[in-house]
């Protein structure tokens, strides 16, 4: 006896619980702040140091990446997702633990097969189509003089 589109809806809806939404916005809404403010706290570090303005601008993601790839590999940046949900997805963080989380998974099939290759799986999409989104407005702004 098959199950209609309606009936299924309603079975899925009866077994999963209501999620608790404002909870959920509170927690991304004070983790994704924290993780932009890092990011300002971060800029005024580099400042101090005496870095030049495109300096900083380019420290800045290289570091938030470099700490949320070591949290992901060893565990941390997961637990705090977790609780956090769409407030790591600032997006430098979200997209390097998109980058790591599948590279540890896959580690025991071997460094090319595995960490290399997996690596990509979430990210390489993103990668592809940002790279062709970019030459492809670069093409307009060059064809149609608009630089």
């Amino acid at each position: 006896m098959a199950t209609t589109n309606k009936e299924y809806s309603k079975m899925a809806k009866k077994a999963s619980p209501p999620s608790p939404k404002f909870k959920n916005m509170f927690f991304a809404f004070i983790i994704g702040g924290f993780i932009c403010c890092m990011g300002e706290v971060l800029r005024f570090a580099f400042e101090k140091a005496g870095l030049n303005e495109l300096e900083v601008k380019n420290a800045i993601p290289v570091t938030l990446i470099a700490i949320t790839a070591f949290l992901t590999g060893i565990g941390v940046f997961d637990k705090i997702a977790r609780v956090a949900g769409a407030g790591t997805i600032v997006p430098i963080t979200g997209f390097a633990n998109s980058v790591v989380s599948p590279a540890m998974e896959f580690k025991a099939e071997g460094k090319i097969m595995g960490t290399g290759v997996q690596m990509f799986t979430i990210a390489g999409p993103v990668i592809v189509y940002g790279t062709a989104s970019a030459v492809l407005y670069g093409l307009i702004i060059y064809i149609f003089k608009l630089y």
